[in-house]
């Protein structure tokens, strides 16, 4: 007769095992294991901000995506700092971005699109902002299909709504010292001595483009190529989306469907960015809670303070 020998204790095995259940208090076959850390994964990114902010030239983007960024830990990623690092580090993209620069043509959305993701693919489980891109439908429909295809489509589109006048007033009061990309207007944050930058006491300047006939023009560009995109969004977030499996070599009989996505669109009004700031970092928290803020800076409000050792280049570009 076989002999009936005592089972040594499976606690500690339990606590060693992968598929181990707290619930059931037996171990998860490995593929069911690892298809729920699958879920898990999905569902966990819907927690980063990826996030696109849309707006006329002038309406605050820079100074609000750096406020955003020195608050909370973010990274920004600028279509123009990542076209010169590639031009700079001689990379296969740069060379060819910069063969096509030296001809005076405009970069092909492919070739944007393979700078943006350059970064983009390496930051995956990060908070980001996008600066630059995408600026047409296009680019937008492109940049779309990558970020779904890696499982890391946008989270939020904010689409600031600032009147043309107000915009063309702030642009004529509008002073920057050029070396630091500060910027004052004399209207609501003018510098403490008038004509000179508050940090290093050098001469402002104004822009070339800080002109009524300039504006006009960029202002018929972006009603042309980014109001469409607003549109697009817009008709985007009205559906949720399935991104592809975590796991695409899963078995017919364990097949997994992540939970749907749905991207988040807001239009944010105000005469001012100081107006705009409470309701975006609203949004932002409220979205978004597993964003965490920065404990190595001060938190200060101010615009000039907003765009300090900002990494964005929208503020050079004065869309501030």
């Amino acid at each position: 007769m076989q002999a009936f020998r005592r089972q040594p204790s499976t606690s500690g095995a339990r606590r060693r095992s992968i598929g181990y259940s707290a619930a059931s208090h037996r171990a998860l076959p490995f593929f069911l294991n690892t298809l729920r850390a699958g879920v898990h994964a999905e569902r966990d990114q819907g927690k980063f901000l990826r996030l696109v902010i849309f707006g006329k030239p002038g309406a605050g983007k820079g100074t609000l995506s750096a406020r955003l960024v020195k608050k909370y830990d973010i990274e920004p990623l600028s279509t123009g700092d990542l076209l010169r690092q590639h031009i700079a580090e001689r990379t296969e993209i740069g060379q060819q971005a910069e063969e096509i620069v030296a001809q005076g043509k405009l970069l092909p959305d492919d070739v944007m699109l393979k700078i943006v993701a350059s970064k983009l693919d390496n930051i995956r489980t990060k908070h980001w902002i996008l600066d630059g891109f995408p600026r047409t439908v296009g680019q937008g429909k492109l940049l779309d299909a990558h970020l779904s295809k890696q499982g890391t489509p946008l989270s939020l589109v904010i689409n600031l709504d600032v009147p043309d006048d107000v915009i063309l007033s702030r642009i004529s009061d509008r002073w920057v010292h050029l070396p630091s990309g500060r910027v004052y207007n004399n209207s609501y944050n003018p510098p403490k001595v008038d004509g000179f930058d508050d940090e290093t006491g050098e001469p402002l300047t104004k822009r070339p483009d800080d002109s009524p006939e300039i504006f006009a023009r960029r202002l018929t560009q972006f009603y042309a190529s980014t109001s469409p995109l607003v549109a697009y969004y817009t008709k985007a977030a009205q559906k949720p989306m399935r991104l592809p499996p975590a796991h695409h070599h899963q078995h017919p009989h364990q097949l997994v469907f992540p939970p749907a996505h749905r991207l988040l669109l807001n239009t944010l009004s105000g005469t001012t960015s100081d107006e705009i700031w409470p309701q975006l970092d609203g949004v932002v928290r409220s979205s978004f809670p597993a964003l965490k803020e920065r404990t190595d800076v001060r938190h200060r409000h101010s615009l000039s303070d907003a765009v300090v050792s900002s990494d964005l280049s929208a503020v050079s570009r004065g869309e501030s």
